[in-house]
């Protein structure tokens, strides 16, 4: 087992399986405040050091090199250059990979983990003296001291991750060569994931008996998991969910189309007030997931003999966690709720992935 460095830290949702790794994350950083009671919830073990990396920079590096950490996760912000956002590039959190060089530069760990969204090895930033992108400066830097590996995408769902979700990722390690995971030919689908979970429907304008035997049906939820809850939707969004096919748009309805709160037709993308497809890996789930309105959201659905599809809803936390290969017993604080949840789940990055590219470091990297 050897220490590790966490910074950016979220509320540790990539680190989930480091340990079966070989690696014991002792030291992290993370702005937030929710977020590091969440991460002090999950790892009470580790010295979490709060606040503004930029303001705790000297204790974070001190810390480290206390503790003998030979691996660095960093996972910095992204919203700047998601594409899921306005796609920012003067967004100030854009800058924060340069706290992540800067430790690369004064610890010198073994291993280095730095994962984003896959605009990230574009990025231009300014670092000691040159103007370069993230992938350029990386490798004039630290080229002569580390064997650095970037993949620009690497997609979870060719990893045993039951989500299309397209990361960039850059390995660095001394004295050994760190390959990336061979891609898996089979696709873990959504049906594979969470078919075999009952059905149950949206609680519609705060009444959760809004379908007949809804409540009941809440109350079986709740015995397979805490967290396998329906969300709160509209009636109007329900209404037309109930009559959109798995794997297709509202927006395909004749009859059954998105509509403001006066009846008039919303105008939007056929990626919206979409169902997922049992048969496939899920489509990335970003921070909005509880929202109808979002990024393909909607449960698949089963056709009733009606004609109608059950599910009308986004999936239930639980549904999430299981697409995002976070175990059943991922200790959440009792104060966490439902959309901080969601939300954090959505910046994460699947533990399984992480976990699959860690062992493949390869050599005696724990003695």
């Amino acid at each position: 087992m050897i220490n590790g460095l966490s910074l950016f830290s979220n509320v540790g949702i990539g680190e989930l399986y480091l340990k079966k790794c070989g690696i014991n994350i002792v030291v992290s950083n993370e702005l937030e405040k929710d977020r590091v009671k969440f991460y002090q919830n999950v790892y009470p073990e580790c010295e979490m050091i709060a606040g503004d990396i930029n303001e705790h920079y000297e204790e974070v590096i001190k810390k480290k090199k206390k503790k003998k950490c030979r691996f660095l996760m960093a996972t910095p912000p992204c919203q700047g250059m998601s594409v899921a956002g306005k796609r920012d590039y003067s967004d100030d959190r854009n800058q924060l990979i340069i706290p992540v060089l800067n430790a690369i530069k004064d610890i010198e760990p073994d291993f280095v983990l730095i994962e984003n969204v896959p605009q990230l090895l574009k990025l231009v930033i300014n670092y000691n003296g040159s103007t370069d992108t993230v992938e350029n400066i990386i490798k004039k830097e630290f080229g002569n001291i580390y064997n650095i590996n970037q993949k620009k995408i690497i997609n979870a769902q060719e990893h045993g991750v039951p989500q299309n979700r397209k990361r960039a990722i850059i390995l660095m390690s001394k004295n050994t060569k760190w390959e990336f995971p061979e891609k898996e030919e089979k696709l873990i689908t959504v049906r594979e994931t969470i078919g075999d979970l009952p059905s149950v429907e949206a609680i519609v304008d705060g009444n959760a008996n809004y379908f007949i035997g809804n409540e009941e049906k809440i109350k079986e939820c709740k015995k397979i998991h805490k967290w396998h809850i329906p969300k709160e939707h509209a009636l109007r969004h329900v209404e037309i969910m109930k009559h959109t096919p798995t794997g297709h748009s509202a927006f395909e309805n004749e009859i059954y189309y998105p509509k403001k709160t006066d009846g008039s037709r919303v105008k939007g993308y056929n990626t919206t007030y979409k169902r997922m497809e049992w048969d496939k890996p899920a489509p990335t789930i970003t921070m909005a997931n509880g929202v109808i309105s979002s990024q393909c959201n909607v449960h698949p659905g089963r056709k009733n003999a009606d004609g109608t599809y059950s599910d009308a809803r986004a999936l239930t936390v639980y549904e999430i966690m299981k697409l995002f290969t976070i175990p059943d017993d991922w200790n959440i604080p009792d104060w966490a709720n439902d959309n901080f949840i969601r939300k954090v789940i959505g910046e994460g990055v699947p533990p399984l992935l992480i976990q699959k590219i860690v062992e493949n470091i390869g050599g005696e990297y724990n003695e």
